[in-house]
């Protein structure tokens, strides 16, 4: 069933962090990047790794493995470097009312 899932208070995200979420078995990771927020797998797609120990790269739009260095579009979930190839699930977001809710 696909709905739309209170995640976070929009206050509580600064630019260049990012906030981890649970919904039953998936786990994500919110960021605000230039004041645009964004929300994807938590766990990388090349080994479990979990990006929320990564690192944020604001002038590129990308979040950083801790594990093996791959950055991961935040937009299209894309990975840009080896060695990830299969890209991160990307959900979308909306603001109401200053709660962050994700499309899932």
């Amino acid at each position: 069933m696909i709905s739309w899932i209170k995640a976070c208070d929009a206050k509580t995200l600064n630019n260049g962090e990012m906030i981890d979420f649970d919904f039953e078995e998936k786990k994500i990771l919110i960021y605000k990047v230039n004041n645009k927020i964004f929300a994807t797998d938590r766990i990388c797609t090349h080994a479990y790794a979990d990006l929320s120990t990564g690192f944020v790269n604001e002038d590129e739009t990308t979040v950083t493995c801790p594990l093996h260095m791959s950055r991961f579009n935040l937009e299209t979930g894309m990975p840009e470097n080896l060695p990830a190839e299969v890209p991160l699930k990307t959900y979308k977001i909306e603001i109401r009312e200053g709660w962050v809710y994700i499309l899932i």
